[in-house]
């Protein structure tokens, strides 16, 4: 069950996606508000798993006010005005639904955070559970060679060259894994750290695979694995 709140100054709107979400039993309303000054001790006492966010009300803007919820929150924006859509993006929304909100549309942004919610770290047993479509895979982490960015999915290599694609963002995903065993090193791609074995030019090496290393992350690479 995950837990969720709606900011939004228009009742109609509000009234709306209370309806949706009552939909869906795996969300839960807690409470819904005019203004997000008003939300604010709610989001202090409570683990809230989810936004819905408008970006244009009075006295602050959403996307204002997105900027002091922690990563641990996920947002979806909602609002008339498609212009705000990239900025939205560059906060890291979930999603951006532009109103009037079908209930196909909202299903869709939705299901973004049940497949960000799935890959969880299992840190007994050195492990992370893998949401795969309708499948659910629990894979250790030491059989994890590296992992790729494709789109909206992620693909995690195994060692027995299987693949495993999952719907998530390798920027959310980033903040999940270790990072004593995991490391970016491009901006679509993490590497198993115990899995390289060198540094040819920009190339790292995994035994037979070679990963690109962005300018940006050859520094960090080069000062971290070697």
């Amino acid at each position: 069950m995950y837990k969720c709140i709606i900011i939004d100054d228009e009742e109609l709107a509000r009234g709306l996606l209370t309806s949706y979400i009552s939909k869906l039993n795996y969300l839960e309303l807690v409470a819904d508000y005019e203004s997000p000054i008003d939300a604010i001790p709610t989001l202090k006492a409570n683990t809230i798993d989810l936004i819905f966010l408008d970006i244009q009300m009075p006295n602050l803007k959403g996307t204002d006010f997105a900027k002091m919820i922690p990563d641990t929150t996920k947002i979806i924006f909602t609002t008339a005005y498609s212009e705000y859509a990239l900025q939205g993006y560059e906060l890291n929304a979930l999603d951006y639904l532009l109103k009037p909100i079908t209930f196909d549309r909202f299903l869709q942004a939705v299901n973004k955070l049940e497949a960000v919610k799935s890959i969880t770290k299992d840190v007994a047993n050195d492990s992370i559970t893998i949401k795969s479509g309708y499948d659910l895979h629990k894979i250790q982490l030491q059989h994890i060679t590296h992992i790729e960015s494709d789109s909206e999915y992620v693909k995690f290599y195994l060692e027995d060259g299987k693949k495993i694609m999952s719907h998530q963002t390798l920027k959310s995903l980033e903040k999940t894994l270790n990072p004593n065993l995991f490391m970016r090193v491009h901006r679509s791609f993490i590497v198993n750290k115990t899995k390289v074995t060198s540094l040819k030019g920009r190339d790292l090496l995994l035994t037979n695979i070679s990963i690109p290393v962005s300018d940006s992350y050859y520094d960090k690479v080069k000062q971290d694995l070697f």
